[in-house]
């Protein structure tokens, strides 16, 4: 059996979208027949390996991290240290067909000096943040060091797969590699739920509700959100908001500002099976990103037919174009925003049955399939 060992510093519960990518295209991976080691980062409470949907999963220790939600610059680091010594005793023990790296910062260091070390293929998947966030002063693309770190290690690589044509026009744009960029959006797998009514969520039935998910970090975008919500000037139109993150309190204080914390609803982390069940009884989802690489809570939210409401600067755009019940904003306006959202509120509730059938394209053998032949 070909074995593939999978570099992330992020596996859920870590993390955001990058880590549950790389864990249902791990999953992929095993439907067409390879056995997956995961090298990740640990974290308290966590074990130090387990095995999860058959992937071995095995995590190193690493130092400040504080939450499950965000890493940090010294955590990242402790990564590549403790995930190098982890990855020589692997790649001694036991022979891998093929490394494959996601994110070239932090991972990509490591991804390349095992590959190099023991002569193994190593595929490097971007995933966007890694290579260029407009919200960011410690952004790769922002500095000559890490611009030529980046350059050099997708040089160096022997294959790069990018999630969208976004993030593979902007490795382009800034680093102006010399291999060819293919692009493999990231697997999803629906995930089985129980459907409740509003009542067990605690909402009410004649409020309009917006959903969005992600962590509370500038680049998501979520005070543009609460700004919209405000302009709407209807106090019928309820935002829920699923993630936690550093800017949790600079919302908190912005919705009060704003006059509309009544309508804001931040619910924290919740449990998978919990997430599909407050989309399943919203009436329309919101991504509000500065910047998205591609946005996998859109597949989440294609998955139960939810109509979309999204910015359109990113890889979103690769995911809802020529689907008419998605709509992508022009600017990044809260009025523009609003009246969309009023305007979905006025029209019938109905499902968009067009986003449930497009969520079929992204099956993990399919995909998994595409990323090992090419």
């Amino acid at each position: 059996m070909k074995r593939i060992l999978v570099l992330n510093y992020e596996f859920p519960p870590l993390g955001g979208g990058g880590g549950i990518a790389a864990r249902v295209f791990a999953k992929g991976l095993i439907q067409n027949g390879y056995e997956v080691d995961y090298l990740t980062s640990g974290f308290k409470g966590l074990k130090t390996l387990e095995v999860i949907d058959g992937i071995n999963v095995y995590r190193v220790p690493v130092l400040g991290r504080k939450n499950v939600a965000t890493a940090n610059m010294f955590s990242m680091f402790c990564y590549l240290i403790t995930g190098f010594w982890k990855g020589i005793q692997l790649c001694r023990q036991r022979r891998y067909d093929l490394i494959s790296t996601y994110f070239v910062v932090p991972t990509g260091p490591l991804g390349y000096v095992l590959s190099k070390l023991y002569r193994i293929k190593n595929t490097l998947s971007i995933l966007g943040g890694d290579i260029y966030d407009p919200t960011k002063t410690s952004s790769p693309h922002r500095h000559w060091f890490l611009r030529m770190l980046v350059r050099f290690l997708l040089n160096h690589a022997d294959r790069i797969v990018a999630d969208s044509s976004d993030i593979k026009g902007n490795a382009i744009k800034y680093y102006n590699p010399k291999n060819t960029i293919d692009i493999i959006p990231p697997s999803y797998e629906p995930l089985l739920f129980t459907p409740v009514k509003r009542q067990k969520l605690s909402l009410d039935e004649n409020l309009f509700y917006t959903i969005s998910i992600g962590r509370l970090v500038k680049r998501k975008g979520f005070d543009f959100l609460i700004r919209s919500i405000m302009h709407t000037r209807d106090n019928n139109v309820h935002a829920l908001i699923i993630g936690e993150g550093p800017e949790k309190d600079n919302l908190s204080v912005l919705a009060r500002d704003l006059r509309v914390e009544k309508q804001i609803h931040f619910l924290g982390f919740v449990s998978e099976e919990r997430k599909f069940q407050y989309l399943s009884n919203a009436n329309v989802y919101i991504l509000s990103s500065v910047h998205e690489g591609f946005g996998i809570v859109l597949q989440e939210a294609m998955q139960v037919g939810l109509p979309i409401i999204s910015t359109n600067t990113g890889g979103q755009t690769d995911v809802l174009g020529n689907k008419n019940s998605n709509v992508l904003l022009e600017s990044r306006d809260p009025q523009e925003l609003a009246d969309v959202i009023v305007r979905f509120k006025t029209a019938p509730n109905k499902l968009s049955r067009e986003n449930m059938e497009a969520i079929q394209t992204y099956a993990p053998h399919l995909l998994a399939k595409k990323y090992v032949e090419i």
